[in-house]
């Protein structure tokens, strides 16, 4: 499914997944688990605005215990929520599998055509914040390792943030790329706010102005950024820690190729479309995780030049 900005965003409100699709382990799920699995129950976990979450408990073939965590969704947007999280978090596990549950499979419901769901291996983890310096390093490395196949900016599939598309197309870019997806979060709050002069004033400004005198230079005069694999939801409801390596674990991903130090994403607080990026969201004092994280990940991945626009850059992403 190729969504645009046609595509009607629903930011306000949960997508009612009725309670029974957690209830039993369908078909199509069943025939993803490993070969020989034996389902000794499903149970909810956790809690998602949008969709239902559960664990499957199984017993494997050589009598040891494996769990899975289920997360299921309806319709064909809900289709696309899945699929485009799916490919995220495959893709990060291929660049760097310590940091994320094993991704299984994304599929359709065998008792109905419009249940979707998404598969992975479940990890068990704390309710505490990771280790900011392991993060940092673990993020460094994932952004050092995770270059674009095609070396534009950009995603294969669609992702959302949320319910809502991001912008994923190929481009050549950063600014391109940052500008185009900066548009379409306009263009959703004012269908969601409805016009305003000022607004359209301030928003014509960051476009004309903001924008290029920030990120320009990153790939002018001599300077070049390469587009990277970013998970491009990190803040501390997408983090925690595994139990059993008392290492970060990164999931709810919905990756982009970007600057390292921005990928783009629309953040919903309070019914307000915001963009934040892979950093910046540790900016905000009303996240638990902050400057130390920021800190720790400028220790293994160096600031991009210009080095004096860096906090204005991840002022702008922030907006």
């Amino acid at each position: 499914m190729v969504l645009t900005t046609d595509t009607e965003p629903v930011w306000d409100k949960p997508v009612d997944v009725p309670e029974k699709w957690i209830q039993s382990v369908d078909d199509n799920v069943l025939a993803k688990l490993p070969p020989g699995s034996y389902v000794k129950g499903i149970f909810p976990y956790g809690a998602s605005y949008w969709t239902r979450t559960a664990e499957i408990q199984t017993e494997q073939t050589n009598g040891t215990p494996l769990s899975f965590f289920l997360k299921v969704t309806q319709n064909e947007l809900g289709k696309s929520m899945v699929s485009g999280e799916y490919k995220s978090m495959k893709a990060l596990h291929d660049t760097l599998a310590t940091i994320t549950p094993v991704p299984v499979a994304w599929g359709t419901y065998a008792a109905d055509a419009n249940v979707h769901f998404f598969l992975c291996g479940f990890v068990d983890m704390t309710d505490d914040l990771p280790d900011s310096q392991l993060l940092g390093a673990s993020l460094a490395e994932l952004h050092k390792r995770g270059l674009s196949p095609n070396g534009k900016y950009g995603f294969p599939v669609p992702t959302l943030q949320g319910t809502i598309p991001q912008y994923t197309d190929w481009c050549d870019s950063w600014e391109e790329f940052f500008s185009n997806s900066i548009k379409r979060v306009m263009e959703n709050e004012e269908k969601s706010q409805g016009p305003d002069p000022e607004v359209q004033k301030l928003c014509e400004a960051i476009l004309s102005k903001v924008v290029p005198r920030l990120l320009r230079p990153l790939e002018t005069g001599g300077r070049t950024i390469q587009p990277r694999l970013v998970h491009g939801d990190i803040w501390d409801g997408n983090v925690s820690t595994d139990v059993k390596t008392n290492l970060p674990v990164i999931f709810d991903a919905t990756c982009i190729y970007a600057h390292n130090e921005s990928t783009l994403k629309i953040k919903i607080n309070k019914n307000i479309l915001t963009i934040s990026v892979e950093l910046a969201p540790l900016r905000p004092i009303r996240h638990r995780m902050g400057k130390q994280y920021v800190n720790a990940y400028f220790k293994h991945f160096p600031t991009s030049h210009p080095e004096e626009d860096q906090d204005d850059r991840n002022a702008l992403y922030c907006l």
